[in-house]
C-alpha cells in the first residue's frame, strides 16, 4: 500500500508542476489567455499580487463554494488549489520562458502550453486524489442546475473571462484557440497515453487519511 500511495502522490505532484508550466507557456504566448487565466491575471493587475497568488486565492473561494454545495473533495482538490499557483509563480519568476512578440511564435507557445496541460491532466487525474476546485464547482453547478456539462462550463468560463477582461486580463485570439482546440489536444494526449478517465476512481479526504493511517501505523493481525 505504501509504495502504491507514494507512486500516486508523485503522479499528483508531477501533474500539478506540469500544469503550472503549461499555464506559463500559455500566458507568455501573449495572444490571449484561457478564461480562468484571464480572471487570475485581471485580479493580479487589480490587486498587485502575483498571478500565482491570485490563482490560489480564487481557489480558496471556489473551494468554499464547493464545500457549501457538498461536492466530494479529495486531497488532490487541496493540492491543486495551492500547488499550481505556487509552481506558476516559481516558473514565471525564473524567466526561462520568454514572452512572445509575434503571432506565429505565440501560437506555437500556446499549443505547447495546452499540450503540457493535457499531459499534466493525465498524471493529476490518474493519481485518483480528487478533482480541482474549479472542476468540482463545475460538476456541482451541473448537478444543481440540471444544465449539461458543456453549458455549465460555458457559463462559468464566459463569466470569469468577462470579469477578468474588465480587470485587465488579456482577451484575444488565443482565448478562442484555447476554447476550441484544448478539448481536441486533451483527447489526443489521452489516447497517446492510453488513458481512460472513466477507469479512475477518486478517493475522498476520509479515505486518504485512512490510507495514511494504515501506512504509518498498520493494523496488526
Amino acid at each position: 500500500m505504501k509504495k502504491d500511495f507514494l507512486l500516486r502522490f508523485s503522479q499528483l505532484q508531477l501533474g500539478l508542476f506540469l500544469y503550472g508550466l503549461g499555464i506559463v507557456f500559455c500566458i507568455q504566448a501573449n495572444i490571449g489567455y484561457a478564461p480562468w487565466d484571464i480572471f487570475h491575471v485581471g485580479i493580479s493587475k487589480m490587486t498587485g499580487i502575483s498571478v500565482g497568488a491570485a490563482s490560489i486565492s480564487v481557489g480558496f473561494v471556489v473551494l468554499a463554494i464547493v464545500f457549501f454545495l457538498r461536492e466530494p473533495m479529495g486531497i488532490g482538490t487541496v493540492f491543486n488549489m495551492i500547488m499550481i499557483g505556487l509552481w506558476l509563480d516559481i516558473i514565471a519568476g525564473l524567466n526561462l520562458i520568454p514572452i512572445s512578440h509575434h503571432f506565429i511564435s505565440g501560437l506555437v507557445m500556446l499549443l505547447i502550453g495546452l499540450t503540457i496541460i493535457s499531459v499534466a491532466m493525465v498524471y493529476y487525474i490518474k493519481s485518483g486524489f480528487g478533482a480541482g476546485p474549479r472542476d468540482s464547482a463545475m460538476v456541482a453547478f451541473h448537478k444543481k442546475t440540471g444544465f449539461s456539462i458543456a453549458i455549465t462550463k460555458g457559463i462559468i468560463e464566459t463569466t470569469v473571462a468577462f470579469a477578468g477582461w474588465r480587470m485587465g486580463g488579456m482577451l484575444g485570439i488565443g482565448t478562442l484557440i484555447s476554447a476550441f482546440f484544448s478539448g481536441f489536444i486533451t483527447q489526443f494526449v489521452f489516447k497517446l497515453f492510453r488513458f481512460d478517465v472513466k477507469t479512475v476512481r477518486h478517493e475522498n479526504l476520509k479515505e486518504t487519511f485512512e490510507n495514511l493511517r494504515q501506512i504509518i501505523k498498520p493494523d496488526r493481525p
